[in-house]
């Protein structure tokens, strides 16, 4: 057992006081063993640390880039759109320009036959 004749206040507050005093005075012999360590698994971290980083800015520059490919992209398939239903529209009004060109042509090709006609009946009746 423990020293049975020091439990009192003062032997209770002086034993703390010594468990406390081995504690703090572990902990520094601790510390400075492990000083150079600490320091090498320190300087580990930081280089781990700005890989890491590095890491994440390239994913950033990259995913940048795919967005901005992205968009030439769609802008580029945009612009081919445009262009393609421009050269529809431009398409539909030149074939409705040469329809009513056919149209007028008919007509007057029609007038013109029933001229013919009208001029030989009358041409029979004289």
């Amino acid at each position: 057992m423990r020293d049975m004749t020091n439990n009192g206040h003062s032997g209770r507050r002086s034993t703390a006081s010594d468990a406390k005093a081995a504690l703090v005075q572990a902990f520094r012999a601790a510390k400075e063993a492990a000083g150079p360590e600490r320091e090498a698994k320190q300087a580990e971290r930081i280089r781990i640390a700005e890989a890491r980083d590095a890491r994440r800015a390239e994913r950033a520059q990259a995913k940048l880039d795919e967005q901005n490919r992205a968009a030439n992209e769609a802008a580029l398939k945009a612009a081919e759109a445009e262009a393609a239903a421009r050269a529809e529209t431009e398409a539909r009004e030149l074939a409705d320009r040469n329809r009513a060109a056919r149209v007028m042509e008919d007509e007057a090709a029609r007038k013109a036959e029933r001229d013919r006609r009208y001029a030989n009946r009358k041409a029979r009746q004289a």
